[in-house]
């Protein structure tokens, strides 16, 4: 089975399936007859932009980013607006909080848009921080988020 078939099996798999861990795509995988191995199935995620994200009922499930025509500032605005608590800098850093449960799907946003002030992102569970290059660059992205929450 090439890439694109085991990618279009993922999505298939997710997009029906509640999975909420490697191990349980692995196994779902195999009961439809594709094996693969761990590390493959990271890299996969990794390209298919795979987030854990809060479903309807509350359950954190795998989910594809990726789905809507939304722009991804659009997508980063609505973000804000719904799950966005705070932002706070320090340095070459922004602190961002948010609803439990979504900092891994803000984070992939942030990523996603590649604003050249911003080398990278940490998410937890409801923690961001978003590590800028240096001070100005900080303030920049400090100064966009604030703005989304008035948008």
């Amino acid at each position: 089975m090439n890439k694109s078939e085991r990618q279009a099996a993922l999505a298939k798999i997710i997009n029906s399936q509640v999975i909420t861990t490697q191990d349980e795509l692995l196994e779902a995988l195999k009961a439809a007859g594709i094996e693969a191995t761990q590390a493959t199935i990271s890299r996969d995620i990794r390209e298919m932009q795979v987030v854990k994200a809060q479903d309807a009922s509350g359950q954190l499930r795998y989910t594809i980013f990726r789905g809507d025509s939304q722009s991804q500032l659009e997508r980063l605005s609505n973000s804000v607006r719904e799950v966005g608590l705070s932002i706070t800098r320090v340095q070459f850093l922004n602190v961002i909080k948010t609803l439990p449960s979504n900092g891994n799907l803000m984070a992939a946003i942030i990523d996603d848009i590649g604003f050249a002030q911003v080398v990278g992102t940490l998410a937890g569970h409801d923690t961001i921080v978003v590590i800028s290059p240096d001070e100005a660059s900080a303030k920049w992205f400090n100064a966009q988020y604030q703005k989304a929450f008035i948008a």
